[in-house]
C-alpha cells in the first residue's frame, strides 16, 4: 500500500506501553565565570524543564501521534514520580497501571546546560538518580495481575526496556503470553546488555545494530548480514519478525518466514539519534495497533526516524508532519526555512563540529555558472545555506523588469541542488541580518571581488569567521543571458 494511504487509514488504536519510566530534567542557564570554591564553572540558572523519558517518552510520542495510550510501569513515592504521573495525565495518557513503590527511587536524569559567551548551549553535567535492581516481588505480582486484566482491552502491547528493573522475566512473559492468547501483537525494544531470551515469543523485536551484533555474535556491515542476523533472532527467540535499526543505513525488516528487506533512509543534514529508537517503536506500535502490514509499518517508522534525527534532542512528531514528509513533491518543501530555522540549523550543525558555509544572491535565471559556484562554495564546509533576495529586493537592486523568475521558483530550483542544505529568503538589500543570526563559519561570494570587498565581511570576521571568494565561469551571467534574449526578440520582430 502507498505509505500516504497507509497513514491516512490509521484510526486511534489502543496501545499499552510497559517499561521503565523516567523523568528528564533540564536546568538551563549561562556560564561566564569560574567558582572561587573549586575549578568548576558556575551555572547561573535561568529556567528548569521536566520532560518524560524512557517508556513514558514512548507513551508521550504515541499520544502526540493520536493513539489511545495506557502506561504500565513503576515510580517511587517521591516528587519525581509524582511529576511523571502529572505529566502523563496532562498528556491524556491512562496511568492506572503506573504503580508507586516505596522501596525504590524514581529514575531521574538531570542535565545542566549552560550558554557561554557565544550563545551556544552545551551540556555541562548530567546527574542520574536511579534504582536498577528488579522491582520487589509484591510490586511485580501486582503489576502482572493488572497486565493480565488490561492487555486484552488493547490493540497492541509495547515493551520499552531500559534495564532499570521493571521488565522482569515474570512481567515480560506475562505480557507476551496474555497478548498471544488474545491475538494481540507484542513489540519489544530490548534493554542494553540484556539476554534477549527474556523476550521469547514476542511478535517483533527492534534492536539496533550494536545490540543485534552482541546478541548474534555477528558483524553487521552490509544488508545481507543484517537480514541473516534478523533471521537468526527470529529462529532463536520464536519471533514472528525482527526490525533491526541500522542508524544512517535505515532499517531491516526480517520475517521469520520469507525474505527480508532493508529500507534506506533519506540523508539528513543534521544527524542526532537521540530519541530515534523511541520514535521507531512508537510508530511501529501505532501502525501494528492500527492493523497495517509490517512492510507499511516499517516504511512509516523509517520516515519518522529520519525526521527525528533531523532535530536536536528528543522531539515528538504529529501525523501531519509525517504526512508532509511523505507528500512533499519537491525537496524544497523541507529545505526552505525561515531565518530563525536557518539559525537553529547552523547552531545544531556547529555543535557537532561541522562547518557551515553561507552565500547569497538573486539567482535569477539559474545557470551553469551559478551551479558551479554553489558546488565550489559547498566544498568549503559541511553544509551550505543559501540566502536568496526576495522579489521586492531584486526589483530594488536590478530594476522593475526583474526578477524574471519568482522567488518561489528560484528557491525551488536552488533546493533541488544536492550541494544546497537550506535556502532562506531575505527582503533586505544586504545579507547583514542573516549573517548576524546564522553566524556561518565561512562566507563565500563568487566574482572578481577582493575578500575585503565582500558585503557582510565585517560581521563574519567579528566572531572569527572566514571570507572566501570563488572564481566565476567566464562568459556566463544572468545579465548576458537576458541581453541575448532581448537581442533575439528584436531580430525576430525585425525579420
Amino acid at each position: 500500500m502507498n505509505p500516504v494511504d497507509a497513514l491516512s487509514r490509521l484510526g486511534q488504536p489502543k496501545v499499552l506501553v510497559l517499561g521503565d519510566l523516567m523523568l528528564d530534567q533540564y536546568t538551563w542557564g549561562s556560564t561566564s565565570r569560574v567558582s572561587q570554591e573549586a575549578p568548576v564553572m558556575v551555572l547561573q540558572v535561568d529556567s528548569r524543564e521536566h520532560r518524560l523519558g524512557g517508556a513514558s517518552n514512548v507513551c508521550h510520542m504515541l499520544r502526540v501521534l493520536d493513539a489511545q495510550v495506557t502506561c504500565a510501569g513503576v515510580v517511587g513515592s517521591d516528587s519525581a514520580g509524582k511529576t511523571i504521573i502529572d505529566l502523563l495525565n496532562a498528556a491524556g495518557i491512562d496511568t492506572q497501571l503506573v504503580l508507586k513503590c516505596t522501596d525504590r527511587v524514581t529514575t531521574q536524569k538531570e542535565r545542566l546546560v549552560g550558554r557561554t559567551g557565544s550563545g551556544l548551549p552545551s551540556q555541562i553535567l548530567r546527574v542520574d538518580t536511579e534504582a536498577t535492581g528488579e522491582i520487589n516481588s509484591t510490586t511485580e505480582a501486582d503489576l502482572i495481575n493488572q497486565l493480565r486484566q488490561q492487555i486484552p482491552e488493547h490493540d497492541v502491547v509495547l515493551i520499552s526496556d531500559y534495564a532499570k528493573g521493571v521488565c522482569t522475566h515474570g512481567c515480560v512473559q506475562a505480557a507476551i503470553n496474555t497478548a498471544r492468547i488474545a491475538g494481540i501483537p507484542v513489540l519489544v525494544d530490548p534493554g542494553r546488555d540484556i539476554d534477549f531470551s527474556l523476550y521469547r515469543g514476542a511478535t517483533l523485536i527492534k534492536p539496533n545494530r550494536k545490540e543485534t551484533e552482541a546478541a548474534t555474535q555477528a558483524t553487521i556491515d552490509n544488508p545481507p548480514r543484517a537480514i541473516q542476523a534478523g533471521s537468526d533472532l527470529c529462529q532463536q527467540l520464536d519471533l514472528e519478525m525482527a526490525v533491526i535499526t541500522l542508524d544512517s543505513d535505515g532499517m531491516a525488516l526480517v520475517p521469520r518466514h520469507g525474505p527480508g528487506q532493508v529500507y534506506a533512509t533519506k540523508a539528513r543534514s543534521v544527524y542526532d539519534i537521540t530519541g530515534a529508537g523511541d520514535m521507531v517503536l512508537s510508530v511501529l506500535g501505532l501502525c501494528f495497533g492500527g492493523g497495517l502490514c509490517p512492510e507499511d509499518s516499517v516504511q512509516l517508522a523509517n520516515v519518522a526516524a529520519g525526521l527525528e534525527v533531523d532535530r536536536t534532542g528528543v522531539a515528538t512528531l504529529t501525523r501531519n508532519e509525517i504526512m508532509a514528509e511523505l507528500t512533499a513533491e519537491r525537496n524544497s518543501l523541507r529545505k526552505q526555512v525561515t531565518v530563525s530555522q536557518a539559525a537553529q540549523f547552523a547552531e545544531e550543525y556547529r555543535r557537532r563540529g561541522k562547518r557551515v558555509v553561507f552565500t547569497n544572491g538573486c539567482f535569477d535565471l539559474l545557470h551553469v555558472g551559478h551551479v558551479t559556484y554553489l558546488e565550489e562554495a559547498a566544498s568549503h564546509g559541511d553544509a551550505l545555506i543559501v540566502g536568496v533576495n526576495s522579489d521586492t529586493s531584486v526589483r530594488r537592486l536590478k530594476g522593475a523588469q526583474r526578477p524574471i523568475i519568482s522567488e518561489e521558483d528560484r528557491v525551488a530550483m536552488l533546493a533541488s541542488l544536492a550541494c544546497v542544505s537550506r535556502v532562506v529568503i531575505f527582503n533586505e538589500d544586504t545579507p547583514h541580518h542573516l549573517l548576524q543570526q546564522i553566524q556561518p563559519d565561512i562566507l563565500v561570494k563568487g566574482g572578481t571581488y577582493e575578500p575585503h570587498e565582500v558585503v557582510g565581511r565585517e560581521i563574519v570576521e567579528s566572531y572569527g569567521g572566514q571570507v572566501c571568494v570563488t572564481q566565476v565561469l567566464a562568459g556566463v551571467s544572468t545579465t548576458r543571458i537576458v541581453e541575448s534574449m532581448q537581442t533575439n526578440q528584436r531580430l525576430l520582430r525585425a525579420g
